[in-house]
């Protein structure tokens, strides 16, 4: 937070009262059930992660979208209204539930040019999860339009109060206010840690798969590569560690922002969970009929310095085994994008895209579609990539489904937002945790084509659950005195 920011966070809170009490005056003059109601309001200069911490320590669910690199910022607390479909259609499902309860909206802007945005997750399957899996509290997809979501780019921030449709009466605007100031006076009281505490006694209490499943199977999926059964597929992994003490959420999240500037930091909680990370892929952002998305794929380690980054990212780029898992992933876009669009630009060769840990072969992708598709369709054409299923993706997932040993739930899956023209932006969920008290759960995954080695594939896997590790305070990777 800078000085100026501090300084703004000194004067008094934001006043919702008037406006949201105007805009619920004009909804119950509306005719039939009342519809959704919500006012934007300027707001001082904030730090995302100080408003995400007082919700917290509110026990308010509550969701953080942080893009360091671009400086766009969204913190919703709260839930007024939520669509939680689940199966291959939640896609269209939540499309067509959004734009009908976003159509007939009352609200308005006082001078800013915010409105309603819906926060959340679809899943990599759209599986309705156990009881018992740690994705239960998040089920199998949910976007919520927050009570209070807060947005900033640059130096300028505003809050977004949305009221319920449908509700059997409004609520007190005076009520509503106090809460919000709540909020502020909280966030303003935030001590703003940077670090988590360090540990180095993080344990590994379970994988799946183990070391020798995973060997066992990545040489299966290479053998079916290469007999052209199929031409890529991603293999997951999943590791539950535990602390001595309760995972510093807050702080993780500050470590994240800090050192992996470049990718979108996030975090949705769900009672009492909360899955968080720092992704670098992004799987669709719209604009109209303009989308971009991007492909990556292929990997290899960061050097001890820039001399040694260069050496390794000239072998990235050079590598025949890496450059076709990448390609793979190009092909698999512009196969699944080429029925809709206009106009379709794909970057002539891949750059090396440098994250804290690894590298990564990028090829960005950009164009316009024929008609308006709005974002959760076009994401719906286009998850699960290459990139993190395979190809062909019917085949892949199927493999994926038998031997990987566990449900991925939002991992791998499209988050982000979606705003009430039907724009928006998904990431795909990768770099990412499930937190609960003492008990993490991480995530990595990697792509298997016909030259993958599978000890290599286990070290790549490591590399990629070294960003969780260190942003929960860990010093050392547990696996290495574990396994």
């Amino acid at each position: 937070m800078t000085v100026a920011d501090h300084r703004a966070a000194r004067t008094s809170g934001t006043r919702i009262r008037a406006p949201l009490a105007a805009a619920l005056r004009v909804a119950s003059s509306s005719p039939g059930p009342l519809p959704l109601t919500w006012v934007s309001v300027p707001m001082a200069p904030f730090d995302p992660i100080d408003v995400f911490a007082a919700a917290q320590a509110l026990d308010l669910e509550a969701a953080l979208w942080l893009q360091p690199a671009s400086g766009r910022t969204f913190v919703g607390i709260g839930r007024a209204w939520a669509i939680e479909a689940d199966g291959p259609d939640r896609f269209a499902t939540s499309a067509r539930a959004s734009r009908d309860v976003l159509a007939s909206a009352v609200g308005g802007n006082d001078g800013t040019t915010g409105g309603p945005r819906l926060l959340g997750g679809l899943g990599f399957t759209g599986r309705r999860p156990s009881l018992e899996d740690p994705w239960g509290p998040f089920g199998p997809a949910s976007l919520v339009l927050p009570t209070f979501t807060l947005a900033r780019e640059s130096d300028a921030a505003e809050v977004t109060i949305a009221i319920a449709p449908g509700r059997d009466d409004d609520p007190d605007p005076d009520e509503v206010e106090a809460a919000w100031l709540e909020i502020e006076r909280r966030a303003r009281a935030a001590v703003g840690s940077d670090d988590a505490v360090v540990s180095s006694n993080l344990r590994v209490v379970e994988e799946r798969p183990d070391r020798a499943t995973w060997e066992r199977t990545v040489g299966r999926f290479a053998g079916a590569v290469g007999r052209g059964r199929i031409d890529k597929v991603v293999l997951a992994r999943r590791v539950l560690l535990e602390a001595p003490s309760d995972f510093d959420v807050v702080a993780t999240l500050r470590r994240l922002a800090r050192s992996a500037p470049e990718s979108t930091v996030f975090a949705f909680v769900r009672d009492g969970t909360t899955f968080l990370g720092a992704t670098p892929e992004r799987l669709v952002h719209t604009s109209g009929r303009r989308f971009e998305t991007v492909a990556i794929a292929g990997s290899v380690a960061r050097g001890r310095d820039d001399a040694a980054d260069d050496v390794l990212a000239r072998d990235l780029l050079a590598s025949e085994k890496e450059r076709e898992e990448h390609q793979v992933v190009v092909d698999g876009l512009r196969a699944d994008l080429a029925p809709i669009v206009e106009r379709l630009e794909v970057a002539p060769a891949p750059t090396v895209l440098r994250l804290r840990h690894v590298q990564h072969l990028a090829t960005p992708i950009t164009g316009s579609t024929r008609d308006e598709t709005g974002l959760l369709a076009l994401a719906g054409r286009l998850h699960p990539t290459p990139a993190v299923g395979g190809a062909p993706r019917d085949t892949a997932l199927a493999m994926i489904d038998e031997h990987e040993g566990f449900d991925r739930g939002w991992y791998a899956g499209p988050i982000g937002w979606l705003g009430a023209d039907g724009d928006g932006e998904l990431m795909v969920a990768l770099r990412c945790a499930l937190v609960v008290g003492r008990s993490a759960t991480l995530f990595a995954g990697c792509g298997i084509v016909a030259d993958s080695e599978p000890a290599r594939e286990w070290d790549e896997s490591r590399l990629k659950l070294r960003t969780m590790i260190e942003a929960l305070g860990g010093v050392e990777d547990p696996a290495e005195t574990s396994t």
